[in-house]
């Protein structure tokens, strides 16, 4: 066997062990890595439980709950009297969202770590952030698939009347 056969042989046997470490180890539309909720006062929170600064707040300090199709979310934070954020669930796609409340005052998408894992084809690859002043934060996750399905869906809700009009 020669070397560039032997190297090509190796990092094969590499992809198949890390492709089947990361099929091991994910959960199916799950929006979320931790499992339970936090205790305390989370980052961007006061003793209330109210968020009074979104940018801070962490994933865990919210309520963990089941939504459409079987997502897992969390929602964080009291909302704020007459809220447009009560008519949502977990799960929901972005445009049902948007159909729903209307268009956000900012937007923004970045990848996960997932994205990077070789022949990784489940959810939360890519999250999309949704802001609506004086509401609060709205993530969502994309679907798995090969291509995500084009769709992302609600995986975390964060109340905040103290939300402004940036990120």
């Amino acid at each position: 066997m020669n070397k560039a056969h032997r190297v090509t042989c190796n990092f094969l046997a590499a992809a198949v062990v890390v492709s089947l470490a990361a099929c091991g180890s994910t959960p199916s539309n799950s929006g979320s890595t931790a499992s339970t909720t936090r205790s305390g006062v989370g980052p961007g929170m006061n003793a209330a439980g109210e968020v009074v600064n979104p940018k801070l707040v962490e994933a865990g300090y919210g309520e963990k709950l089941k939504g459409i199709n079987d997502w897992q979310g969390e929602i964080t934070g009291k909302p704020a009297p007459n809220s447009k954020f009560s008519q949502l669930k977990i799960g929901m796609s972005t445009q049902q969202v948007i159909s729903l409340i209307g268009q956000p005052n900012d937007a923004g998408a970045h990848l996960t770590g997932k994205a990077f894992i070789p022949f990784y084809f489940g959810s939360d690859r890519a999250r999309y952030e949704m802001v609506f002043k004086g509401h609060g934060r709205l993530l969502f996750a994309t679907g798995a698939g090969f291509t995500g399905g084009g769709q992302a869906n609600l995986i975390w809700i964060i109340h905040s009347a103290n939300e402004g009009d940036s990120r």
